[in-house]
């Protein structure tokens, strides 16, 4: 394993990398952490469809943050990255892996030669056949894979894993911190939002939902007549709001609106798995991502679940070296999160 390695997170219009030295350590050290902008529509919810134009930003990334490895951690995590409960026999992770194309066909919406698959094992288990391990079945669609891939090659960069997103958030946010009991981890990026349970630490289940932070800024867009920066700024000046001034009526409505369709898809989410999992009660809910910035989401979030709420710190799990900017650092860590997960990741 490399001694420095990026973790890369690839979103809609920004690129995040992180360095860290030491990955296996119970406490990696952080070195750099730079970001950069993307063209509008070299990315797509998630995923790369302009890979020459990605690999450009990754290489004036590389040269204005000052990273020494070309090693680095990839992230997936959108609408077509899917991940289910599995039980298999009891075997060798490696046989498993193997074996995995001949038995999970009708669990995927596409057909297994379209998808990269792996599993994550979580317990032993009591099957039928006999002892087995429960786990998650993770399956990506080939595709969305290979563009990222093939940018950070063009960029001159060397692609040692591609991570899930949702794992790697979990990592720093509740794994390594060794947080107790049944935790949902909710990381909320521009247009997707991952919703983990964790329990003592380990990931149990995990949702993809096709929203995020981006939908109220679009619907502010729409519903108002303004450009996409003004909607930003209107967001983030109301947020959602309590009391708010007449003239912001309208805004607040909207962004009660685009925002109350994801607390209700989280709300259901949390539901079925306390409803499906009663032996794993629930104590909390931690918060991430960029679009965990909006005002008064986390209070509206406990309100709707009944669970306390509160925002994750990432760079508690790492000792941050002195030559890291601390106003960038402090600007972006609830953004932070996917990028140093998946370099911590290496290690595992």
């Amino acid at each position: 394993m490399a001694s420095r390695i990026v973790g890369v997170d690839v979103g809609n219009d920004i690129i995040r990398a992180v360095e860290v030295a030491d990955a296996d350590k119970p406490r990696p050290t952080l070195l750099r952490y730079h970001q950069t902008p993307l063209p509008e529509g070299a990315v797509q919810r998630g995923e790369v469809v302009e890979p020459n134009t990605v690999a450009e930003a990754l290489k004036r990334l590389w040269k204005s943050g000052g990273f020494t490895s070309k090693k680095v951690v990839l992230g997936v995590g959108n609408q077509r990255v899917f991940a289910r409960e599995l039980t298999v026999p009891r075997a060798p992770l490696k046989h498993i892996r193997e074996s995995l194309p001949f038995q999970v066909q009708e669990m995927l919406p596409v057909p297994v030669a379209d998808a990269l698959l792996d599993f994550y094992p979580v317990a032993e288990a009591v099957t039928d056949h006999g002892p087995g391990i429960r786990g998650l079945l993770v399956a990506a669609v080939k595709e969305a894979v290979a563009n990222k891939v093939a940018a950070a090659k063009l960029a001159g960069l060397t692609v040692v894993d591609v991570d899930l997103i949702p794992f790697a958030v979990s990592r720093v946010l509740v794994s390594r911190p060794g947080i107790r009991g049944g935790v949902v981890l909710i990381d909320i990026g521009a247009n997707t939002t991952s919703v983990v349970m964790a329990a003592d630490g380990v990931p149990q289940f995990v949702r993809i939902i096709p929203a995020g932070g981006e939908d109220a800024t679009r619907a502010l867009q729409s519903g108002l007549g303004i450009d996409l920066a003004q909607a930003q700024g209107t967001k983030q000046r109301l947020g959602l709001a309590v009391n708010p001034e007449p003239a912001d009526h309208p805004a607040v409505e909207i962004i009660y609106r685009a925002t109350g369709e994801l607390l209700n898809s989280l709300r259901n989410t949390v539901s079925f798995f306390a409803n499906t999992r009663p032996d794993q009660p629930i104590g909390q809910i931690v918060l991430s991502g960029g679009g965990s910035h909006l005002t008064g989401l986390p209070d509206n979030l406990s309100r709707v679940t009944g669970l306390p709420v509160s925002v994750g710190d990432a760079l508690a799990a790492v000792k941050v070296s002195s030559k890291v900017a601390g106003g960038e650092l402090s600007r972006d860590r609830l953004s932070i999160s996917t990028a140093l997960g998946l370099a911590v990741g290496s290690a595992a």
